[in-house]
């Protein structure tokens, strides 16, 4: 019995992607289908940084294809494509940055900086080009977080290189200041600010740059949505009420501006004990949860309150590198594969697609 492409693409019609939920077909993802002979060669174009789920991927579209009859080599190649995604109307994109996704909170305390941070980290290390930039100009967490001290250099005098560890690019005001100067700066000061360390700093082909937001709903989430190219947001939130109730504000603010909820992270969900293992929710149950059912949004997952977090951000390395296998960076890396996979399924940006157009009066 001779193979064909329509057997094969049936075959892959059943082979269903973990992280979209869509088989190979529906999705896409299966490109090239070449039959000759017997043999069977095809590749699967993912749309978001997959390097932990590329064997498992490959693995399941070859089974499905060698259980056809009469099938002899099977090739599947598996890889990453990160394109440039659809942002807000009227606002540029970076030209060598893809994709910008905000982490805001709606007040401080909730953990969002450390999930910034090691959401960046997981984006990372399943292979994609990530950067952070530091956008609390007043209370910047990041230079400490990721272990960097220093100042940026300037090649130009005009802009400055990124600093870099553990594979990330980083952008931060606290790179410039003394660390226990106070900016005692005014708004418009401040909004300025973030838009020199982004459009000054030369990020270098960012598949997607983290941007670390301060809380609340001020000047620079203002500025943000209006001459930054943001691609989605994601909300961090603690199931407490009085986190959700400003957490709540947050997710409003992006919807008046035009900028898609990528989703909800649930941090300090529960304390587990370090000594007993004993998990007791000591901010509440299910808030994040129950925020996104009635807004309609993603939940993204839940992150537990303890110390080993704490401390692996403190010493400036972040829990996704300090214990790349363990539970808590399995959460970590799940959360940003969900985040990519958000991205992914968002429109593509066509603008760079279209000419310029110019009337001239003869």
């Amino acid at each position: 019995m001779s193979i064909n492409a329509e057997a094969v693409k049936a075959a892959l019609s059943t082979v269903v992607d973990p992280n979209t939920g869509k088989d190979l077909i529906t999705g896409k993802s299966a490109k090239n289908i070449q039959v000759s002979g017997s043999d069977v060669t095809l590749d699967v174009e993912l749309g978001y940084p997959a390097k932990s789920q590329i064997e498992l991927i490959r693995q399941a579209a070859t089974d499905s294809i060698r259980a056809l009859p009469g099938v002899g080599n099977v090739n599947v190649i598996v890889s990453s494509k990160i394109v440039a995604h659809s942002v807000q109307r009227g606002v540029k994109l970076l030209s060598n940055v893809k994709n910008i996704i905000a982490v805001a909170s709606g007040k401080g305390g909730v953990g969002k900086s450390t999930t910034a941070v090691n959401l960046a980290l997981a984006l990372a290390a399943e292979g994609a080009s990530v950067g952070i930039l530091d956008a609390d100009i007043y209370g910047p967490s990041q230079p400490m977080m990721m272990g960097i001290s220093g100042q940026p250099e300037s090649l130009d005098g005009k802009t400055m290189e990124p600093m870099e560890n553990y594979g990330l690019q980083v952008s931060s005001i606290g790179f410039m200041i003394d660390p226990d100067q106070p900016m005692v700066w005014r708004g418009p000061m401040v909004t300025q600010a973030l838009q020199q360390l982004l459009e000054q700093t030369n990020w270098r082909s960012l598949d997607y740059l983290i941007v670390d937001m301060p809380p609340g709903t001020g000047d620079i989430q203002l500025t943000l949505s209006q001459k930054v190219p943001v691609t989605g947001a994601v909300i961090v939130t603690t199931p407490q009420d009085i986190a959700l109730l400003d957490a709540r504000k947050g997710l409003k603010m992006f919807e008046k501006v035009d900028i898609p909820i990528l989703g909800i992270v649930e941090n300090m969900s529960v304390h587990i004990c370090s000594n007993c293992g004993h998990a007791e929710p000591i901010f509440g149950q299910g808030g994040g949860q129950k925020m996104c059912t009635d807004y309609g949004v993603d939940f993204l997952g839940a992150l537990p309150l303890t110390m080993s977090i704490r401390e692996q951000t403190d010493s400036g390395k972040p829990t996704v590198v300090a214990d790349p296998d363990g539970p808590v960076a399995k959460m970590y890396k799940e959360i940003a594969r969900k985040v990519a996979v958000k991205v992914a399924e968002k429109a593509k940006d066509m603008t760079s697609k279209f000419p310029n157009i110019v009337i001239k009066n003869d």
